[in-house]
């Protein structure tokens, strides 16, 4: 039997003890209640909902992060794509569809040719996420005299039965524009200044296009595509350029050696690129990708230019100058090939199957602005 001091020491601890889990008791009954009004309620093993999956769990957890950040919430985001019983050629994995080109880079990006991929299949799928895809021009000065004949041959041949945003930078917007567009496609005009210099322009819509993608075309399309206004399709272009990021093989350069490749040589440049480095030569007049990695890469191009403007560089090719240097260290989940950006000057070579979008003959002591 313990002595009556004894006694009292362990009665004082057992207090002690009663207390201290009573209090946690409230604390976390106080915590609790205020907490399980929160986003976060749902995240947490403790969730009210009976037997959650995970992919309830996945998609709140997604919700959760649209909710508080600045982007906009995909459509097609949750969304089940499963395709209906299709009739097509097999593939066959010891029969490449073209022996003749690189279909695929070291980073296991694939590149497009004619022959290489099924666009019914591709259709089928980016219908069921009801894709919406945005194209961007600059129709400066005399360049305006070729929209005409881009805005018709896109509504034959570019991403035919898709919704498609075209986006005209020009310094005539208050000109009248009358084209016949298919139901779900529109024409927005943007007005932007009548640069002196052609080089102007294309130096400077890296930054309007991230400017106006940052505040409006996130929230309008899925996929945004930059090209040149003065060329036409001639084929058909759909789906199978998007990707998170792509860029177009050069038609003068696709068949040449690296030390050819008319990189930005200079070291004091920005856009510097070493002999020797470098996969492919891009075209500066296709690029494109989700909004998000197309804000990153013109943002770095715009930033570049800038950095070279305050010591006095201008890039030997301008953008495409800077575009390839984003290139050569984001590499590019999808290349097209030179038919997505032909030229008749280059002729055609055997590679070539057919002339996607290609550049009208015109005279350029003409039509650029000095």
């Amino acid at each position: 039997m313990l002595p009556a001091q004894g006694r009292t020491i362990c009665l004082r601890r057992q207090c002690i003890v009663v207390f201290s889990v009573t209090l946690c008791i409230l604390l976390f009954s106080i915590s609790w209640h205020n907490y399980k009004g929160t986003e976060w309620h749902s995240f947490t093993i403790f969730s009210c909902k009976q037997d959650i999956s995970m992919e309830d769990l996945r998609r709140e957890m997604i919700l959760y992060s649209y909710k508080n950040s600045s982007r906009r919430l995909p459509v097609n985001l949750f969304q089940d794509v499963k395709l209906q019983r299709m009739q097509y050629d097999k593939p066959d994995a010891l029969k490449p569809p073209r022996a003749d080109v690189l279909m695929v880079t070291p980073w296991f990006a694939p590149i497009v040719w004619h022959g290489t991929f099924n666009r019914d299949i591709l259709n089928a799928q980016f219908h069921q996420i009801n894709v919406r895809v945005g194209l961007t021009v600059f129709a400066i000065k005399k360049y305006i005299m070729f929209l005409k004949t881009f805005i018709e041959t896109a509504e034959k041949f570019f991403m035919v039965g898709h919704k498609v945003n075209y986006y005209v930078f020009t310094d005539h917007a208050n000109d009248t524009f009358n084209f016949t567009l298919a139901e779900g496609r529109q024409l927005v005009i943007l007005g932007v200044p009548a640069y002196k210099r052609w080089q102007d322009v294309t130096m400077r819509r890296m930054e309007m296009i991230r400017d106006f993608a940052t505040k409006r075309f996130i929230n309008e399309v899925d996929y945004l595509v930059s090209v040149d206004v003065d060329m036409a399709f001639y084929d058909d272009v759909g789906v199978e350029i998007l990707s998170n990021v792509f860029g177009a093989l050069h038609p003068g350069f696709f068949m040449a050696s690296n030390k050819q490749f008319t990189y930005e040589r200079r070291p004091q440049s920005v856009a510097y690129i070493p002999s020797g480095f470098g996969d492919f030569y891009y075209a500066g007049g296709n690029f494109g990708g989700i909004i998000e990695e197309v804000i990153k890469l013109t943002n770095y191009c715009h930033n570049s230019m800038m950095m070279d403007k305050e010591k006095n560089i201008e890039a030997l090719w301008h953008d495409e100058s800077y575009l390839n240097k984003y290139f050569l260290s984001h590499k590019p989940t999808k290349i097209l090939s030179p038919e997505y950006i032909w030229n008749d000057y280059y002729g055609s070579p055997a590679a070539l199957k057919t002339k996607r979008f290609a550049g009208i003959e015109k005279n350029y002591n003409e039509v650029r602005f000095r």
